[in-house]
């Protein structure tokens, strides 16, 4: 059981490297959380997004637990999204969080989804979305161990 963050972008910029490998070197067990970062598509609009879609259908596992950002998602609070994770880790289903490219992702990829996540009604940068995401997945783990991290 493990957490993957497939996405659509470059390796992860200077300046948010240390963020992003601060609450990665932090996870445990169910909450490993590993990085598969897959090249944007030379194209634009629908032509993108299929051509993305596709690359990331294609990398997920038969199994998988498929979490999908989007800002159209249903907004959570962090002790709701440790409910989640644990939940799909009692049962043990890996995860896998998918951040799609610029033009988001198609039908097919939003069917494939079993939750869309909400992070924000606002629109962020990749990584920046890595940065919050790497955070709130440590929160989450923190959360479900009733460590003090989490005040509520």
């Amino acid at each position: 059981m493990s957490i993957t963050v497939l996405g659509i972008g470059k390796k992860h910029e200077k300046w948010a490297v240390d963020g992003i490998e601060r609450y990665t070197q932090r996870l445990r067990k169910p909450y490993d959380l590993g990085w598969k970062l897959l090249p944007h598509s030379s194209r634009e609009g629908d032509a993108a997004r299929d051509e993305e879609s596709g690359r990331i259908l294609a990398a997920i596992k038969s199994g998988e637990h498929v979490v999908l950002l989007d800002e159209r998602g249903k907004n959570i609070s962090s002790p709701a999204l440790a409910k989640h994770l644990q939940g799909q880790f009692d049962t043990g289903r890996s995860v896998t969080v998918v951040i799609g490219g610029a033009y988001g992702v198609n039908a097919e990829m939003h069917s494939r989804a079993d939750f869309t996540w909400s992070l924000s009604q606002l629109v962020f940068p990749h990584q920046l979305v890595r940065m919050i995401l790497a955070e709130q997945i440590y929160r989450a783990q923190e959360i479900s161990a009733g460590r003090p991290y989490h005040h509520v």
